[in-house]
């Protein structure tokens, strides 16, 4: 039994934003990853996950999916009954993917018709896309298929509104002072309330106006200057970036970052921004020198994902 391994996600740029339609970046993290596995469930953790695969799978079954995309269905609940589960050491409620990486697992093994992801055409990605999209919308609501997408594909992908996606190539990361960082924020985050908050919000003529014409502006002009790799243009929206979130996205920044945020505002140091839906798990960090920004968030638990 091959057990390819799914990587973990991060959505660089675009957390809310791809709701109304504003461009995305994301990345595949290989710090974490996922694979399924036979075993005579001896753990806990085994058994747990063998009896969510079962529940999962019977959702599975009603579900209508295009002839393209369709899944053996008895085949995953018979690998079941003999002791299927996903191992995975992606943390849930991170914002890094974790339902994502299971539903891509679950896809690439028990379609029926194989899909090689580095020849897949744009078209078949927005396809794709759709499925994952009514696949991952078990776990917390509606779902995008984003993320399933990425672990799937396993490289760097564009969304460029809420229809198409495509593949995207990124500048090498290299070792300079600069970095893309993560920091923990020591606790987890439901994507679904977290979602909840910002629907609420969109309601008010005030807030979907300011999104429109700020946020989504800075969100998609980061994008660009990054995948330019022009720095000063990308360290200029992403403050842009980080001042809008600290006003209008105080519920969804962990409690225990509100210091650090506006810190890395006001010395201009490093900007913080929400790395998926927020209200725990991670948050991303830009800098231009890590050793500096390191320093000054002592205390806080910090991966770098990406040097420049």
């Amino acid at each position: 039994m091959t057990n390819p391994l799914f990587y973990a996600k991060i959505l660089l740029f675009g957390e809310y934003g791809i709701i109304e339609d504003s461009q995305g970046l994301t990345l595949p993290y290989s710090f974490y990853t996922g694979t399924m596995k036979l075993s005579d469930l001896d753990s806990e953790f085994e058994k747990k996950s063998n009896v969510s695969l079962q529940k999962y799978s019977e959702y599975l079954k009603n579900l209508e999916l295009p002839e393209n995309f369709k899944l053996n269905i008895s085949a995953f609940q018979k690998d079941i009954k003999k002791g299927l589960f996903f191992d995975s050491n992606i943390p849930q409620g991170y914002g890094v993917g974790s339902s994502g990486a299971l539903v891509a697992a679950i896809f690439e093994r028990y379609s029926v018709n194989k899909l090689v992801p580095e020849n897949i055409s744009k078209d078949d990605l927005k396809n794709l896309k759709k499925v994952f999209g009514e696949m991952e919308s078990y776990f917390h609501g509606k779902s995008s298929g984003i993320d399933p997408l990425i672990c799937y594909m396993n490289l760097p992908i564009l969304i460029e509104n809420k229809e198409n996606v495509d593949k995207v190539s990124i500048p090498a990361s290299h070792e300079g002072k600069g970095a893309i960082f993560l920091i923990d924020s020591g606790m987890t985050g439901e994507t679904g309330p977290m979602v909840q908050i910002f629907f609420e919000k969109m309601k008010t003529e005030g807030f979907r106006k300011t999104l429109k014409e700020e946020f989504i502006r800075y969100n998609n002009a980061c994008i660009d200057a990054f995948l330019k790799k022009e720095m000063n243009p990308l360290f200029k929206n992403l403050k842009n970036l980080s001042v809008w979130a600290y006003e209008h996205f105080k519920p969804m920044i962990p409690q225990n970052i509100y210091n650090a945020w506006k810190k890395g505002l006001d010395t201009n140091a490093y900007y913080l921004k929400l790395c998926g839906s927020g209200g725990g798990g991670y948050i991303l960090g830009f800098t231009k020198d890590y050793k500096k920004a390191e320093k000054m968030l002592e205390g806080f638990h910090k991966e770098v994902i990406y040097r420049f």
